[in-house]
């Protein structure tokens, strides 16, 4: 058990650093426990690029051909499956052809020449204050050659169904997922330690990680391993964090400098983080900055504010080092300088993606208009690492946010909000599907069958075919929207919209479609070290290993394919793509070890559970943030959402006693099209109601002697804004001259960039 009764004893003696509870040997130890770790994420980063580092068949020596192999007297063939022999063999051999092109090779030497500049940095610093540069390089070496027998650590895959209990993500046993578990301890002297040293070199080494003037994915890795093989709980690490996090920001609260301020902007003109201009930093309202930025942190309040971590002041203000020194660059480390979505940028964006916005789960996250008791009450929910959850389709408009309330606060939470017409219609009308008479009748006979026969043979019923045109067209449009607004992700993560912390990326059907483009343009635009971990739960992508394996150059931590086998709603809107690339939503990602594969098949029988279930999933994978409440809540809602169900089933049941295959695919057309038009009401239903509602922000009234005028005028200006321009796809659908669709010299502004400019919302 960790105790803290260093903290109690501190002020009686000399305050507290490395220097003052390691010895020389010890601070040798913790050099070499960080090139260990490193060197162990650096053998990650090549397993991902090894043809022969998947799980196989092959019997006897790697060394020896595989015709030696079969002529192997020592061979038992009776016992060997040759057929799937064969098949990992050639599997082999495709990926060692891929392995060998120029583009994969590129990425190869770029994602490891990223992380050794990186690597390097870190010893670099951990030299300057625990012993020397010459010291760390030197135990590096020796740590390389030690890793260079062992084998990289390879993630098992998981099947989880509803009786599977979610672990506690610690280093105590808990039957299930333990951080060491995903972040392999390395064996070091440093455990001999008391609980209350180890506390202080892990929240030393954060602060040491944090002067590199980022807080980028590896340096949270790194710490993760740090914390494993310290034999420390998780919390401890997630508890220090939010602690840092509201120090350095407190801090920089307190001081104010104008004089700063100019000298700083006169200093690096030239610099990126001063280009974009102060007049449009929306985020030093966060750090509650009123006269420009504020003067140098001293390190007496780096210590008062960050009092109960252990370590003295002094210490802290100078393991912190330029960090201490000067609010820019804590500012840009939580994304209040920098490259920001902000003015002409989310303009660009809008071009292209209806809607974007990043909206926080939790706290207003207000702009700077001059509040600043407001803008210093949001400190509070601000953290050093993000989370950004991404819904795959929409019933609600609230749905954008809902599902990531499970989220916990050790990371600061983000809902990820795009093309709304597009997600509602999709939602709806997969809603109107499933509960269609011919989908009811269609799955009694899909599961006779396999579905992946179903879709490579085409064999999916008339009926239901008939009603598909209520689907596909939707499903086709969202998955374009998706995958644009993925590379405008992609586009805001690198141009630091959210600082220069971690983040971490969950989404569910086209949710996952997003992050899967995001990381492919990640990939290609050479962007390492922005994402921690990622979780694609139901993804419409392809399963290759080629695909996968760009994405994994781009992820520092976890990434996890959560999939059904029993998703048929997938497995039909996507029959039209291409399926012969596989579909990750429906199956396991071969031939890629660091992957996580989780099936969920006996938990998820239809592709319209996952919004209900991504709570569920998250916590019985270990995920390390989970708020408990919200997932009851969710719980809760699945089990009203079953019994609606079991309602409509015995209806549908009743239906189709009196019809056979040939009778509801003559009905089919008819319920068709009453299904789109019902769907069509949903979606302008939904969408009158958000414009109404944004309007009377707008405008700030509709309450008074005139409510009922105003309201019964912004009803009919909403409903006038609904029909407002053409969409991107020229089919004059509502919402989409929102962004300037027309020029804007021929077309008044719409009401919602009237709205954008007043309110400054994205």
């Amino acid at each position: 058990m960790v105790n803290d009764s260093h903290h109690k004893g501190k002020a009686k003696g000399q305050e507290e650093s490395l220097a003052t509870i390691l010895n020389a040997d010890q601070r040798s130890d913790l050099t070499l426990l960080i090139a260990d770790a490193t060197t162990a994420m650096r053998e990650t980063i090549l397993s991902s690029f090894d043809a022969g580092s998947s799980p196989s068949l092959d019997p006897g020596d790697d060394s020896l051909s595989e015709d030696d192999k079969i002529r192997n007297p020592n061979l038992d063939v009776a016992t060997i499956d040759v057929e799937q022999y064969d098949r990992e063999r050639k599997l082999k051999e495709q990926r060692e052809k891929e392995l060998s092109s120029p583009k994969m090779l590129e990425l190869k030497a770029a994602s490891l020449r990223f992380f050794d500049e990186w690597r390097e940095g870190v010893l670099q610093r951990i030299g300057e204050v625990v012993n020397s540069k010459e010291t760390a390089s030197s135990h590096l070496m020796d740590a390389s050659a030690a890793q260079a027998q062992a084998k990289p650590h390879q993630p098992a895959d998981k099947k989880i169904d509803d009786q599977t209990k979610s672990p506690e993500v610690s280093n105590e046993a808990s039957g299930g997922t333990t951080l060491g578990d995903l972040y392999p301890p390395v064996s070091t002297p440093l455990l001999s330690l008391e609980d209350s040293h180890r506390i202080l070199i892990l929240h030393s080494m954060l602060l040491l990680l944090l002067s590199l003037e980022h807080y980028i994915a590896p340096s949270r890795v790194l710490l993760l391993y740090l914390t494993s093989s310290l034999r420390l709980p998780l919390s401890v690490l997630t508890n220090d964090e939010e602690k840092v996090a509201h120090g350095l920001l407190e801090a920089a609260k307190e001081l104010t400098g104008a004089s700063e301020t100019q000298k700083k902007a006169t200093e690096n003109q030239s610099s990126r983080k001063w280009k974009v201009g102060l007049a449009s930093v929306a985020g030093a309202a966060i750090i509650g900055v009123t006269g420009g930025l504020a003067a140098p942190l001293v390190a007496a309040g780096v210590g008062s504010v960050m009092g109960g971590l252990g370590l003295g002041a002094t210490a802290a203000a100078g393991y912190l080092g330029t960090v201490a020194g000067s609010t820019v660059i804590v500012g840009g480390l939580f994304g209040a300088y920098g490259g920001r979505m902000t003015g002409q940028m989310m303009d660009n964006y809008a071009r292209e993606v209806e809607d974007f916005a990043f909206l926080p789960v939790r706290g207003a996250r207000r702009r700077f208009e001059g509040k600043e008791a407001e803008a210093a009450s949001e400190s509070e929910h601000r953290r050093l690492r993000v989370t950004i959850g991404i819904s795959g389709w929409l019933t609600e408009k609230e749905e954008v946010v809902t599902p990531w309330r499970v989220v916990g606060k050790g990371a600061e939470v983000f809902a990820l909000r795009y093309e709304l017409e597009a997600l509602m219609n999709l939602g709806n009308s997969m809603t109107a599907m499933v509960s269609s008479t011919a989908w009811g009748y269609a799955k009694s006979e899909i599961i006779k069958r396999t579905i992946f026969a179903d879709i490579f043979g085409a064999l999916w019923p008339l009926g239901l075919l008939k009603i598909s045109r209520v689907v596909d067209n939707p499903f086709s449009i969202a998955k374009s929207r998706a995958e644009k607004a993925g590379e405008v992700l992609a586009d805001a993560l690198i141009n630091k919209a959210q600082g220069e912390r971690p983040v971490t990326l969950i989404g569910y059907s086209l949710g996952a479609r997003v992050i899967y483009s995001c990381l492919t343009s990640l990939a290609k635009r050479g962007a390492f070290g922005l994402v921690e971990s990622v979780v694609m739960i139901g993804a419409p992508t392809p399963s290759t290993t080629a695909e996968w394996r760009v994405m994994r150059s781009v992820v520092s931590g976890r990434l996890i394919n959560v999939y059904s086998e029993n998703d048929y709603v997938l497995g039909f809107l996507y029959r039209t793509s291409s399926i012969q690339f596989g579909i990750a939503g429906l199956q396991k990602i071969e031939g890629l070890p660091s992957v996580e594969n989780v099936d969920v098949s006996e938990m998820v029988s239809g592709h319209l559970r996952y919004r209900h279930l991504v709570g569920s999933i998250l916590s019985k994978i270990g995920f390390e943030d989970i708020e408990l409440e919200e997932l009851e809540k969710e719980e809760e809602a699945l089990k009203l959402l079953e019994e609606e169900e079991e309602t409509k089933k015995a209806l549908l049941a009743k239906q189709n006693k009196t019809k056979d295959e040939a009778g509801g695919a003559h009905e089919a057309d008819q319920e068709a099209d009453s299904m789109e038009k019902q769907v069509q009401e949903k979606t302008q239903k939904s969408l009158l109601q958000r414009a109404t509602e944004q309007l009377y922000i707008s405008t700030g009234t509709g309450t008074g002697k005139d409510a009922g005028t105003s309201q019964k005028s912004y009803y009919q200006r909403a409903t006038d804004q609904l029909h407002f321009g053409n969409n991107k796809d020229g089919s004059g659908s509502a919402t989409q001259g929102q962004h300037g669709a027309q020029p804007e010299t021929s077309q008044p502004k719409s009401y919602m960039q009237l709205a954008a400019e007043k309110m400054n919302l994205g």
